[in-house]
């Protein structure tokens, strides 16, 4: 007679699917994946292992655990008070925007654990003081005229007492500075006044630059027309001189020859007799040879 074949019992069905199951959890639980962004904090019961790229890793299941920290930049937004040099009250609102270094994750996470401590230990605790030191080393004029200057000036105080944090600050940024209504219109009041001022200044300075262009062009008129009465009278003497050499010159040719005045008055002379003549006058051209 053939045997039938043996029915595995329940509980050997409950502990083959147990262990089955167990062995598809250790296989899905081998595996960890690091985003490109991020880095793996590789814990081995508890204690940090190693720091993973990112990728795709393997690790041992019960025994190893990964805690991702993002290195992307982060932004911070922190409402402040503070006082100006001139003890002007101001609402301030600063964005900080930092980075977790590659090569201090490690730090990061063995001093706080995670960005979020970080960030409320240490960020949100130095960085009023630092802007507050700066922002009263500025008036309420100079911080409102110089904001470039107080945002160079918060960054380098924010850099300095953040020195020793594994982390990395990117930018300062002074969103905005308001201060009260009443001191608001005071400066705006004086911002006027001064533009006036300025403007003021600028009108003088162009009437002033147009009166010496009047005075330039009048003096080179003038220059111009005595030098035409200069030139006008230049000629007038050259050509009273030119008369009177030649009227010199006449005066000594007929000096020296008394001969030269008929000799002239026959040159002119057009062959033609009087047609009249006074009685007892003499015919002309009575002394020609």
């Amino acid at each position: 007679m053939s045997q039938k074949p043996s029915i595995p019992s329940p509980a050997y069905i409950t502990v083959a699917a147990v262990i089955f199951l167990v062995i598809i959890i250790c296989a899905f639980g081998s595996f960890y994946q690091v985003d490109q962004g991020e880095r793996g904090v590789v814990l081995r019961n508890g204690k940090l292992s190693s720091v993973a790229e990112p990728g795709l890793g393997f690790k041992v299941p019960a025994i190893e655990s990964v805690r991702r920290i993002s290195v992307r930049d982060q932004a911070l937004t922190m409402k402040l008070e503070a006082y100006s040099f001139d003890q002007q009250p101001a609402q301030m609102l600063v964005s900080v925007t930092y980075r977790v270094p590659v090569d201090r994750v490690a730090n990061l996470y063995s001093e706080y654990g995670t960005l979020n401590n970080l960030q409320s230990r240490v960020i949100e605790r130095r960085t009023p003081d630092a802007v507050k030191n700066v922002f009263g080393r500025f008036t309420a004029v100079r911080a409102i005229q110089e904001r470039e200057n107080l945002g160079i000036e918060t960054t380098r105080a924010v850099n300095a007492v953040m020195r020793d944090a594994p982390i990395q600050i990117v930018g300062v940024q002074i969103e905005e500075v308001s201060f009260s209504q009443a001191y608001e219109q005071s400066i705006e009041q004086r911002m006027l006044a001064q533009v006036q001022i300025e403007t003021t200044r600028q009108q003088k300075e162009t009437a002033s630059i147009n009166a010496e262009i009047q005075v330039v062009k009048a003096k080179a008129a003038a220059d111009a027309l005595r030098e035409q009465f200069q030139a006008e009278a230049d000629g007038i003497r050259l050509r009273g001189e030119a008369e009177a050499a030649a009227i010199q010159a006449r005066a000594e040719a007929l000096a020296a020859n008394t001969n030269l005045v008929d000799l002239i008055a026959v040159e002119k002379w057009n062959g033609a007799l009087p047609t009249t003549q006074v009685p007892g006058s003499a015919l002309p051209f009575i002394g020609v040879k």
